[in-house]
């Protein structure tokens, strides 16, 4: 089944780069097909945003239910799972786009890591962006290792900026939690966002040309979904003029 799968996506990968080829071929095909596949999770995304402000709703109650369970974790747990239940929240809502987004993933790495395809030489491994081919990695240096340099460059320099814009956006978030995390717990917000910049290394550049599409739409989502949100990141940031992401 994986076999006929992957065939599949490997014959469609490869027409749709011949429709995309007066404006970067396979390279503008890999970027499609991100934007597809999130475009498809996009009601997901929505779903899950407003479950987050749900639970935002929510805190004035969960702060009774600790208040009334101290120390009794157990007993907190159900409580928290009956009050989402009631209130039709569930916490794993999130993690849904993510997930759906993974097999896609998978594929889109095989297609440019596998040398054959159904017996028969895999042609993508041919496909080239700025001359650098879709299937080189950053540790293993192309021939040409100038252009090689200068594609990874700027695909390592859009990445951090955007893990910046997402480091930044956590921070604020942790810092609005009832009780904002210390010490370690209170840096991991303003680091993981950092951690996909590990895929430019270990990654094909087409892969990470899709985790740079993805993840370009997130923050784009996060603007455009989750404005104002949590409600607190408002008001000090209507004091200084601001505007929240």
């Amino acid at each position: 089944m994986f076999d006929a799968l992957f065939h599949a996506a490997h014959a469609a990968v490869v027409h749709l780069s011949t429709l995309l080829a007066p404006v970067g071929g396979t390279a503008a095909a890999v970027v499609a097909v991100t934007m597809g596949v999130r475009l498809l999770v996009h009601p997901l995304t929505r779903a899950a945003v407003r479950g987050e402000r749900a639970r935002a709703a929510l805190a004035p109650q969960l702060a009774v239910l600790r208040k009334k369970h101290g120390k009794d974790t157990t007993a907190l747990a159900q409580a928290m799972t009956e009050m989402h239940r009631e209130a039709g929240v569930s916490p794993l809502a999130g993690l849904l786009p993510m997930l759906l987004q993974m097999p896609v993933f998978i594929v889109l790495y095989q297609l440019f890591a596998s040398a054959t395809v159904a017996g028969q030489a895999n042609v993508l491994l041919d496909s080239t962006l700025f001359g650098v081919p879709l299937s080189a990695h950053l540790v293993v240096p192309a021939a040409a290792w100038l252009p090689h340099l200068a594609v990874f460059g700027g695909v390592v320099a859009v990445l951090t900026a955007l893990a910046c814009v997402s480091s930044q956006r956590a921070v604020r978030l942790a810092a609005l939690q009832e009780t904002p995390p210390v010490g370690l717990l209170a840096a991991l917000p303003r680091v993981l966002p950092y951690a996909i910049l590990i895929s430019a290394v270990v990654l094909p550049l087409a892969a990470v040309l899709y985790l740079v599409t993805s993840t370009a739409w997130t923050v784009a989502e996060n603007a455009l979904l989750r404005r104002g949100f949590p409600a607190r990141a408002v008001a000090p940031l209507k004091a200084s003029g601001g505007a929240v992401a």
